[in-house]
């Protein structure tokens, strides 16, 4: 290429007009590092549609003919009293123990499933963020309490207190709510705590307090808004921990009482029928799996789309392996390369005459 095409093709360049650069903010680039996630898209999909099926419950009973509490001992149960396979009698899932729709049973359990799932991250999430922000914002003696009071509450047997209170006010959906909040809002104080923690020292902070701005407003205005990714990715790893363990006291009677339906209190009943009605534990265990294992894996996307950060390492980390193996077969192949020349070189005439 001549002188001469260079400057024409710098003249262009000169002459083309500026491109405006879009600016992007981070739960722009966030959205779109999610959307290629496969995974993440595919867990979004099935979540929803768990949450159009519980919603669809009342529709899908209509559309089935069989009410979720109505039971079909004609119909609904095999001469010897047991639950109906799939398929028979209308029954799409098959029945229950007392020959009831377990199709309709299982919709109207995701509903309670998902609701306590939800308000209860929802009520933990607040009440963590509020009380880490506390903490790790005035320090001293606040945040000594409060530390101590996170320790207390994440040690302490969920189990215990659920059936502390069962036992004296019975089970109800109340204390399911009540003792899963309970349990979840230390593990996010304290997350949100240490990262209080360290944002109160930064200079933006420092400029706030010059200015004359309250500790609330520093908190809710100033740190808040930083700590909303990590907030973000906790409270969608706390839903399936929700939904598990109201399965889990369900399942033990310290739940959702009868003859209400609830994942756990359904596979309570199947225990007894799994090895002559198999759909009895799979179906509703699947639901289960289903669901947990979809927030899960969108809580994992939804880290990484926040943070590529660790994605990163793992891949940097396995390329410098790749490279350091090449490297050590590109060494030795210079070290025999190196040795035969210098053989050549020693013996000059034997190579010449060799040849």
């Amino acid at each position: 290429m001549s002188i001469t095409e260079v400057s024409f093709q710098a003249s262009q360049l000169q002459d083309a007009p500026v491109a405006a650069i879009e600016g992007r903010s981070q739960w722009q680039l966030t959205w779109r590092r999610l959307r290629t996630d496969k995974v993440a898209i595919a867990s979004i999909v099935i979540i929803l549609l768990v949450i159009l099926f519980a919603i669809l419950a009342p529709v899908i009973a209509h559309l089935v003919g069989h009410p979720v509490d109505q039971e079909y001992t004609n119909t609904g149960e095999t001469a010897a009293g047991l639950p109906v396979p799939p398929g028979t009698h209308g029954f799409v899932l098959g029945t229950d123990w007392v020959g009831r729709d377990l199709l309709v049973r299982i919709a109207y359990g995701a509903r309670i499933s998902l609701f306590v799932g939800l308000l209860t991250t929802v009520l933990a999430t607040v009440l963590g963020v509020t009380l880490g922000l506390v903490a790790g914002y005035f320090g001293g003696v606040v945040d000594s309490i409060l530390a101590r009071f996170f320790d207390a509450a994440l040690a302490f047997p969920y189990i215990v207190l659920a059936l502390a209170l069962a036992s004296v006010f019975g089970p109800s959906l109340i204390i399911v709510i009540g003792v899963i909040t309970f349990f979840s809002w230390a593990g996010i104080s304290r997350i949100v705590r240490g990262q209080t923690l360290s944002l109160k020292e930064k200079e933006y902070i420092e400029a706030a307090k010059s200015l004359g701005a309250g500790p609330w407003r520093i908190m809710f205005i100033d740190i808040l808004p930083n700590l909303l990714g990590p907030v973000l990715v906790l409270a969608t790893l706390y839903i399936p921990s929700a939904v598990t363990f109201e399965a889990t006291l369900s399942f033990l009677g310290i739940g959702i009482p009868e003859p209400a339906p609830s994942w756990g209190n359904i596979l309570s009943e199947a225990t007894q029928f799994y090895h002559v009605a198999w759909w009895y534990v799979v179906f509703p265990a699947l639901a289960l799996l289903i669901t947990t294992l979809a927030f899960n894996l969108l809580g994992d996307g939804i880290r990484d789309a926040i943070d590529p950060r660790t994605e990163r390492i793992f891949a940097g980390t396995a390329r410098k392996s790749r490279r350091g193996k090449r490297g050590k077969l590109d060494l030795d192949q210079a070290i025999m390369v190196g040795q035969e020349r210098d053989v050549t070189v020693d013996h000059p005439v034997t190579a010449v005459e060799e040849g």
